[in-house]
């Protein structure tokens, strides 16, 4: 029997939910075969129809907002689409990440309709900043030991897999990234640590409610492969807990 997801809140316009890595948020014909989808089991679990408003990669977890009406929905995606919503994710990355730096590189959309090379450069904002670090006795790649760091990462536009692409361009992969890692660190923490999953979850969004005006901030904790994985590191200090605010005023935003 599949589990429930975890709600982290709700209300009568809206729900934020944590995505478990690995699932669809809907049907996609570049995964024609797949027959689970956070939208289904959503809607489901609540016996209502649920409206998605932004979206997460299929192995990517974390919060998400969905709406509970067309209304809420058509709001809400303004907000995204201005920029007018706070994001806060998690990575662990290959090597001693920066500790702070803006990555501004241009990206083009992967979105299948066309050969990447014809779609055009768009602008690509990524604010990233280093939280922790472990160096680990093991030669996984050239080096006699291997350099891991826990980023935390803020990106300002919303482009396909932004924050993927521009920490493999930066020169920091993500682990468990398939697509733009690298192969013999993504089996080591697969192998030996356990770990097979893309390290990278969203856990925390902050945004105006779209009905009721105050400022809603969303704090979604991580599943228990990175859970654990963190504790090993020595990095508990950093674990996101599930929790949302109701504030007056908004969070400050990243500097």
């Amino acid at each position: 029997m599949t589990e429930p997801l975890t709600i982290l809140h709700q209300d009568e316009h809206l729900v934020a939910v944590h995505k478990p890595a690995g699932l669809l948020v809907h049907r996609s014909k570049l995964a024609a075969g797949e027959r689970e989808f956070l939208l289904q089991r959503l809607r489901d679990q609540l016996g209502q129809r649920v409206y998605p408003v932004h979206r997460l990669d299929r192995p990517t977890s974390g919060v998400m907002i969905l709406a509970l009406d067309s209304a809420t929905a058509a709001r809400l995606g303004e907000t995204f689409t201005e920029r007018r919503v706070v994001k806060r994710y998690l990575a662990v990355v290959r090597g001693s990440g920066p500790e702070h730096e803006w990555l501004n590189y241009a990206l083009r959309e992967e979105d299948g309709s066309r050969p990447k090379a014809e779609m055009p450069a768009l602008e690509a904002l990524t604010e990233v900043r280093r939280l922790d670090g472990v160096e680990l006795p093991v030669q996984v790649d050239r080096y006699p030991t291997s350099r891991y760091s826990l980023m935390e990462v803020r990106p300002l536009t919303g482009r396909r897999h932004q924050i993927r692409r521009h920490l493999s361009r930066r020169g920091y992969p993500i682990i468990g990234d398939a697509k733009h890692g690298k192969g013999n660190h993504n089996r080591f923490f697969a192998e030996r640590l356990n770990c097979s999953r893309l390290l990278l979850a969203a856990v925390g969004l902050s945004f105006e409610h779209p009905v009721d005006g105050y400022h809603l901030a969303l704090s979604c904790g991580l599943d228990s492969a990175m859970t654990d994985l963190f504790q090993h590191f020595g990095w508990a200090g950093h674990l996101p807990t599930d929790a949302a605010r109701c504030l007056e005023t908004p969070l400050p935003a990243p500097t």
